[in-house]
């Protein structure tokens, strides 16, 4: 450290006394906050649309409720990634900062955690929500923190789009939570989920390439190549705009959310398009962040959609 302009002399602090983040800082990372927060959104979204018209008071208390316990449960699953993926987050750099990577919450700590949130989230559901939340919820986390983080990921390069079906539930999560029962207009909110989510993690993966050839998973630019990822990016993009398409095909909403769904969907395939002609680093990561707008603006949109119709 310097000393000030009085020549004061300092005792140099120890550069990890300056850098740690406080314990509860550490745990709060571990829950992911801002995707569990996107999370929490398009469950939300799929709450709001499942009530007719105007929600009541006790309607917006059960969302209230519904998000609380689906956040603490998402929350639980990305903590139990970080535990079981400390390993393979150390040796990237976007993710050799977690706690769990950088050894500063131990395994039992990270684990107790996971189970304390889980237990909590799938409690706040059954007991103020219904029980088939609760199970859809935990079906979301063995799905996520299970069989995609455990048995996919490290399996397949095909992972993603697999277990892109855990990261697609929140919606049928919040429909189920205002109406107990799963109709098919939460389906289609699955379903767009599940194609957004490979063009949005493969443009990500695209340029973050050598963090996953560190790491060992078989992601597909790692074991396809780049030019392979960048057209299944394209693709998908194409199968994404024909699939946002379908909530008004079926009536489901209006021409707000037409409008809306037609020009992100545009706009991302402009991307993939340009990622598959002239491929660079810095289109790649323009991408994955238009592939969150795109995510968000469009369930934005239903939400309006369904108001003004």
């Amino acid at each position: 450290m310097q000393a000030d302009v009085m020549n004061v002399k300092t005792t140099p602090q120890p550069a990890a006394a300056l850098t740690t983040p406080s314990r509860w800082a550490q745990y709060y990372a571990l829950t992911k906050p801002r995707v569990v927060q996107l999370i929490v959104f398009c469950a939300f979204i799929g709450m709001v649309l499942a009530v007719p018209g105007v929600p009541t008071w006790s309607d917006w208390s059960l969302m209230l409720l519904a998000s609380a316990g689906i956040w603490l449960v998402a929350a639980a699953a990305a903590a139990f990634n970080c535990l079981v993926e400390r390993g393979i987050d150390a040796r990237m750099k976007r993710t050799a900062w977690r706690p769990t990577a950088r050894g500063e919450l131990s395994n039992t700590q990270a684990l107790v955690f996971s189970a304390l949130l889980c237990a909590a989230g799938s409690a706040v559901l059954f007991l103020t929500v219904n029980a088939l939340t609760m199970w859809l919820t935990l079906a979301t986390f063995i799905g996520y923190a299970v069989i995609y983080t455990l048995v996919l990921k490290p399996l397949t390069p095909q992972n993603i789009v697999i277990g892109g079906a855990s990261g697609a539930m929140p919606p049928v999560l919040g429909w189920a939570a205002m109406t107990g029962q799963v109709g098919h207009e939460a389906l289609l909110l699955f379903l767009i989920i599940f194609l957004w989510t490979p063009p949005h993690f493969w443009a990500l993966a695209l340029y973050r390439v050598e963090d996953y050839r560190r790491s060992g998973l078989p992601m597909l630019p790692v074991t396809h190549g780049n030019a392979f990822t960048r057209l299944q990016v394209f693709l998908y993009t194409v199968v994404l705009l024909a699939g946002t398409l379908l909530p008004f095909v079926v009536g489901m909403c209006g021409y707000v959310y037409l409008f809306a769904a037609v020009i992100l969907g545009l706009g991302f395939c402009g991307y993939g398009w340009a990622l598959l002609r002239n491929y660079s680093d810095a289109l790649a990561r323009k991408t994955f962040r238009f592939s969150l707008i795109h995510l968000s603006v469009l369930f934005a949109a239903l939400l309006v959609d369904h108001y003004i119709a």
